[in-house]
């Protein structure tokens, strides 16, 4: 099955304006506030992976347009995201201004067989993971915040921007997850 193609921009600037596609704006939204807002992303995604059959089927798209991912690839990219996260975070509060290598979500998904992934399984690690950078947002206070990590391409974060950062990207896979749901309930509904 082809992969749809590699994501490569540079989505930092979320962080400065409200995103287009799922209107996100990240000036509503206090790092304080993440923790919570991470556990009820989970939630959101327990829910949509439970839906049969229809986890694993692609969106249609526009003929000529890049294949989109299915349900149960958002699900395994944002498990695997909030695993880095969480290595990520933990490292920002133990060190001082480290730097994290590049990760590579497309090379990731073909290694990690997302499109093959076991829905429960998966549903089952978002959670645990989601919860382990919620328990540690948990644990930041005061200046805390400003503790500070860099990206392989000198980009620097916060730990405060970092969250949410990161809040924004996995709202956005589950508002994509919606949306392929729509689009395959339309196809559905045409070809009936």
């Amino acid at each position: 099955m082809d992969q749809p193609p590699p994501d490569t921009k540079n989505w930092t600037w979320v962080l400065e304006r409200p995103c287009p596609q799922c209107g996100f704006d990240a000036s509503a939204v206090e790092p304080s506030e993440v923790a919570a807002a991470v556990r009820a992303n989970a939630a959101g995604f327990r829910a949509a992976l439970q839906r049969g059959d229809i986890v694993s089927e692609r969106p249609p798209v526009p003929a000529g347009a890049p294949p989109k991912w299915s349900a149960l690839e958002y699900g395994a990219h944002v498990r695997d995201v909030h695993k880095l996260t969480a290595e990520r975070l933990t490292r920002m509060m133990k060190k001082t201004a480290p730097t994290f290598p590049d990760w590579d979500q497309n090379e990731a998904a073909v290694k990690g067989r997302y499109d093959s992934a076991d829905a429960d399984k998966v549903s089952y690690e978002l959670a645990i993971n989601a919860g382990k950078v919620a328990d540690l947002l948990d644990k930041v206070r005061g200046d805390g915040w400003q503790r500070t990590g860099m990206r392989s391409d000198g980009a620097a974060f916060t730990i405060g921007a970092f969250a949410v950062y990161t809040l924004h990207d996995v709202s956005h896979h589950l508002w994509d997850v919606e949306q392929g749901y729509e689009a395959i309930k339309e196809a559905r509904k045409k070809s009936s």
